[in-house]
């Protein structure tokens, strides 16, 4: 008999492989599109706080290195700007370069019209339950990796 445990494990991973399918992100990296992802919303937010890398790793839990190669990718792609502090040299701040990102805009649209079509399939309520629960695992989750 399976434990819950595995269970979950099982949903958790089949979602994320779903989520980060090839023909998905084809333009850019699953983890290229969480940062852009990110940025995207923090450059149309009202929060003008400067983001660096140190704080994108926090974010995703991403490692330094990982994170310093897929912000190269982002820059050789145009899609993202480094700006060096004025007041802390050691500072780079990153901003999604808006005039570029319509390489993410466009796949943002196409997994958007995939997630319509599963909420067409389950319905608002089910879905509306369904992001409850992930925010929930989630946040147990990140409570869980601080202790």
């Amino acid at each position: 008999m399976t434990k819950i445990n595995e269970d979950l494990l099982d949903a958790w991973l089949r979602l994320s492989i779903s989520v980060n399918n090839p023909r998905l992100v084809t333009e850019i990296t699953y983890n290229e599109s969480l940062i852009c992802n990110i940025l995207y919303k923090h450059a149309h937010s009202k929060e003008k706080t400067p983001i660096t890398a140190t704080d994108l790793c926090k974010m995703t839990n991403m490692l330094k290195s990982q994170m310093n190669r897929t912000l190269n990718q982002l820059e050789e792609k145009q899609l993202i700007s480094r700006e060096r502090s004025t007041i802390d040299k050691r500072q780079v701040f990153i901003t999604m370069n808006l005039q570029q990102c319509h390489v993410y805009e466009e796949q943002h649209e196409q997994i958007l019209s995939i997630l319509d079509a599963v909420v067409g399939k389950l319905g608002n309520e089910r879905s509306q339950d369904a992001i409850k629960i992930l925010n929930d695992i989630s946040e147990v989750a990140e409570q869980l990796n601080l202790a």
